[in-house]
């Protein structure tokens, strides 16, 4: 009989952390048990072989990212807050979401973004196709900028390094904007700059044609 105190939440939450650390490789029934301070039976008991395992932890992940609650007093401000709801749960849990990607879930994951991205383009006056660029330029820079930062974790020690290429040559002149290219990157405040403008740009930027006169033929 499964230990009384264990739940499948339990072993879920546990099975998440290990993937979360160490990637999808590292989770075996063994190593779970072991963690959980259980039998391996108890474990097949709640969730089932690790296939099913693997499963319902793609499904949380799924859910999950349904879970974005918009913030702010404007349309922008709430998608620009959904945005970086989105790339924080992204950046949180990169191997549960190279799983989902595995499993063919890629465009189920984003659909809860998507469609409280939607609401909120609607919100701002926006329907039909700009509306849905709207969503898909929000959507791939959010997914755009997580590469970037991911790649530059795990990418090799730069020689030479930023701190050392920019100098007065390269900046032009500008040895402010020299100091600060060659301080440490704030992702997340390179993130929300470039996240509101192009939100702001979006929803301000009139339909494609219009007011500037021109006829096609």
């Amino acid at each position: 009989m499964p230990r009384p105190s264990l739940s499948r939440d339990e072993i879920l939450d546990t099975a998440a952390n290990l993937v979360k650390q160490h990637g999808p490789g590292a989770l075996t029934m063994r190593k779970l048990a072991a963690e959980l301070g259980t039998a391996v039976t108890s474990i097949y008991w709640h969730v089932g072989n690790r296939e099913s395992l693997l499963d319902a932890l793609v499904e949380r992940t799924v859910a999950d990212l349904g879970e974005l609650r918009p913030t702010g007093g404007t349309p922008a401000q709430r998608i620009v807050s959904v945005a970086r709801a989105l790339r924080r749960r992204l950046r949180d849990h990169p191997h549960l979401v190279a799983m989902v990607h595995e499993r063919g879930l890629t465009e189920q994951m984003f659909l809860p973004a998507q469609e409280v991205l939607v609401r909120e383009v609607h919100a701002a006056g926006l329907h039909g196709p700009r509306a849905a660029e709207v969503v898909r330029a929000v959507q791939f820079h959010v997914v755009g900028h997580v590469l970037v930062e991911r790649n530059r974790e795990r990418a090799p020690v730069q020689r030479p390094g930023e701190e050392e290429l920019w100098g007065a040559r390269t900046a032009d002149g500008d040895p402010a904007l020299a100091r600060a290219l060659a301080a440490p990157i704030d992702t997340e405040k390179v993130f929300t700059t470039s996240i509101r403008a192009l939100v702001t740009g979006l929803l301000e930027a009139p339909p494609r044609g219009a007011g500037t006169g021109a006829t096609v033929n």
